[in-house]
């Protein structure tokens, strides 16, 4: 009966296919689909952790270029004032100066008129007290000569003495100034520094949040964009598991319709193992179980061993696929009758290309093709097409 249900299952279709690689290629296809969503779904926690982060790195941002705006405003305003104040005090130095200078010019002049008086007092003959007295008629006319050559004298040197004394104070009234001035000036340079520092800070914060805006739009789109293939894949998901669902019952009743024509013992799709029992298709370590994995089913076991090594039929029958299959790479597909199959993927050389195959006959040799990441035996068991536990038969 194996080898009736195995020439059933295996006759072509209307496209050319049998119903068994028909489903084979349906449960690739989903299988592709499921990863890819699930890949999508990964992605889009990334990058809505992302899109989380750099928001809340934006708005601590604006936080700080807010501080830093009201630093800023605060020291441009205590700069206007530092430079308005060492304006004021620059031309308060310059009227000094110019104060001090008319000082200088009024008192080399009225040194000049005392030098010349006494010089005329001198070319005059009249160059002291006793000459002036002899020169007199009365003395009424005496009293007034000396009166007078002392009130000028006098004259003369208060109008010195007081131009003196004030060329003094604003010579110390410039010196106070003017270190007044400088101290103003440093303290102006010293905001003015503290003021740019306050400028490149608060243009460096809004150019990285600038930056941040700019990558956290691009993960935006990108998520939409994974979002909405995810959505597509799913859709096509749905369609494929229900053209699965569908070929499964057309490979059950192909099933049904062999055993029901005559077959030998054995026959009712029970999917026992053969009363011999499986032997392992190949030795090596256990890497992976049956069951879920990365949020999808992982149909079989995962068996380490270096490229090269033998593959092993675990028990008699005919090998309906031999070939490559999307993801399993090259893979050989045994149907060992009662509506049991086993299926030996990743292969980097295939031994049995049809025909019927002995239990422990080489089939193949182990590999990494197809998607995997080591070399290692994908290895499975399928009863009436749906994928069960290999280590329930091994």
């Amino acid at each position: 009966m194996a080898a009736a249900v195995g020439v059933l299952l295996a006759t072509p279709g209307a496209h050319g296919q049998s119903l068994y690689e028909k489903q084979q290629h349906l449960d690739g296809k989903i299988s592709s689909l499921r990863s890819q969503i699930e890949q999508a779904k990964d992605k889009e926690g990334i990058l809505s952790t992302q899109i989380q982060a750099a928001s809340s790195d934006i708005s601590s941002l604006e936080g700080d270029i807010g501080v830093l705006t009201g630093t800023l405003a605060g020291l441009e305003s205590e700069l206007a004032a530092a430079r308005a104040r060492l304006a004021a005090l620059e031309e308060r130095f310059d009227r000094q100066t110019d104060h001090l200078n008319r000082l200088r010019k009024d008192f080399t002049a009225a040194q000049e008129t005392l030098d010349n008086r006494l010089v005329d007092l001198y070319t005059a003959g009249e160059t002291d007290t006793v000459a002036l007295i002899l020169g007199v008629t009365s003395l009424s006319e005496l009293i007034e000569q000396i009166d007078f050559v002392n009130e000028i004298g006098l004259q003369d040197q208060r109008i010195a003495a007081e131009l003196k004394r004030l060329k003094g104070e604003m010579r110390e009234a410039r010196i106070e100034t003017g270190r007044i001035r400088d101290q103003v000036a440093d303290e102006t340079a010293t905001i003015a520094a503290k003021t740019e520092e306050a400028r490149a800070a608060q243009a460096a914060l809004v150019a990285r949040q600038s930056a941040l805006e700019s990558a956290r739009a691009d993960k935006q789109s990108l998520l939409a964009n994974v979002s909405e293939e995810r959505e597509h894949n799913e859709e096509d998901l749905d369609q494929l598991q229900a053209a699965s669902a569908q070929l499964a019952a057309q490979i059950q009743a192909a099933q049904a319709a062999s055993s029901g024509s005559g077959g030998s013992s054995g026959s009712g799709g029970s999917g026992a193992a053969p009363s011999s029992g499986f032997v392992w298709p190949t030795s090596g370590v256990v890497t992976s179980g049956f069951g879920p994995r990365w949020g999808r089913m992982h149909e079989g076991i995962d068996i380490a061993a270096p490229t090269g090594t033998s593959v092993r039929a675990v028990a008699a029958g005919t090998v309906i696929y031999a070939g490559v299959m999307g993801g399993y790479g090259n893979i050989v597909v045994i149907d060992h009758g009662n509506g049991l199959s086993t299926a030996y993927a990743h292969l980097s050389a295939i031994w049995a290309g049809g025909g019927g195959v002995s239990q422990g006959q080489g089939i193949g040799a182990i590999g990494c093709t197809g998607s995997c990441t080591g070399p290692h035996l994908h290895f499975e068991v399928r009863v009436n097409g749906a994928a069960v536990d290999p280590m329930g038969y091994l």
